[in-house]
């Protein structure tokens, strides 16, 4: 399976195909701030990978961060930074494939929200080692594994975007090697397209 082009999401942002957007930041991503679980003043550079639109790279900026926005989608990129711009506030937007972008320094916290379920899944071994690279030791791995069910999957029929993030294959590509994950149930966050996310923090080992 090979990995899907700037063009087809290109594509998509042109003609407003973009049901994954909720038209506001994610409401798990503001319980986070609103509870302090994410908080400015011990995670201060965060990454935004697979960004889109940029709500949570502004959300993340107004709440005080250092926040840089990747997205390898020209206008993906051209959107977000106009919603800065229109909103007054300081973020990086950078045009960039997640799979190939090296910072000039690690991130302490990583917010993945829609990139993970946006690549094939042939190149999810290859995200995660570079999440590995981009999150300093003791940093954070917010995310958001998009849960899919659709006919065809118990066949091996692989499908999407969104692809499926299998809470047993996310245990395996986050290894506990490299990422120390919480106990007890994940929680469950709807979204607007009818399916819903499982939010869960790890910590950078």
């Amino acid at each position: 399976m090979t990995q899907l082009s700037p063009h087809f999401w290109q594509e998509k942002f042109e003609t407003r195909q973009t049901g994954w957007d909720r038209g506001q930041a994610s409401p798990q991503l503001m319980q986070w701030l609103a509870s302090g679980a994410l908080n400015p003043s011990h995670t201060r550079r965060i990454a935004v990978p697979g960004c889109g639109k940029g709500w949570e790279v502004a959300a993340l900026s107004e709440a005080g961060f250092d926040v840089t926005g990747l997205d390898y989608t020209p206008a993906a990129v051209t959107e977000a930074q106009q919603r800065l711009q229109m909103a007054g506030l300081l973020a990086r937007v950078i045009q960039a494939d997640v799979l190939s972008y090296v910072p000039d320094q690690p991130f302490d916290a990583v917010y993945e929200q829609t990139c993970l379920c946006a690549l094939t899944p042939d190149a999810w071994i290859r995200y995660s080692e570079q999440l590995v690279r981009w999150v300093r030791p003791g940093g954070r791995l917010y995310a958001l594994f998009m849960q899919v069910d659709r006919p065809g999957r118990q066949q091996g029929l692989v499908e999407g975007p969104p692809f499926h993030c299998d809470i047993n294959a996310m245990h395996a590509l986050f290894d506990q090697r490299q990422w120390r994950w919480p106990s007890g149930e994940l929680t469950q966050v709807p979204h607007k397209n009818g399916l819903f996310e499982l939010a869960v923090i790890l910590e950078r080992i």
